[in-house]
């Protein structure tokens, strides 16, 4: 794995990064790839929940709420 690559909810509040790996298989594979989340497309951390998780980010025009386990198999190159 590259090292300047991190999981996505390693990404700071604010910070803009672009996806560059998503580890899923099957229908939720499926589900990031319909919310956007496909090579290159610019992802910001926007803010969390009470509770630290899940955590609003935007994408393509839209905020999606991502839990931490789900972020975690997303790779994104920071910005």
């Amino acid at each position: 794995m590259n090292e300047k690559y991190i999981p996505l909810n390693f990404l700071p509040l604010g910070k803009k990064a672009k996806v560059k790996a998503l580890h899923f298989e099957g229908a939720i594979r499926r589900r990031m790839l319909d919310l956007g989340l496909i090579s290159d497309t610019e992802v910001e951390a926007l803010q969390k929940s009470p509770s630290g998780d899940p955590v609003a980010y935007h994408i393509r025009g839209a905020v999606i709420a991502l839990r931490s386990e789900e972020a975690s198999r997303i790779l994104v190159e920071a910005l």
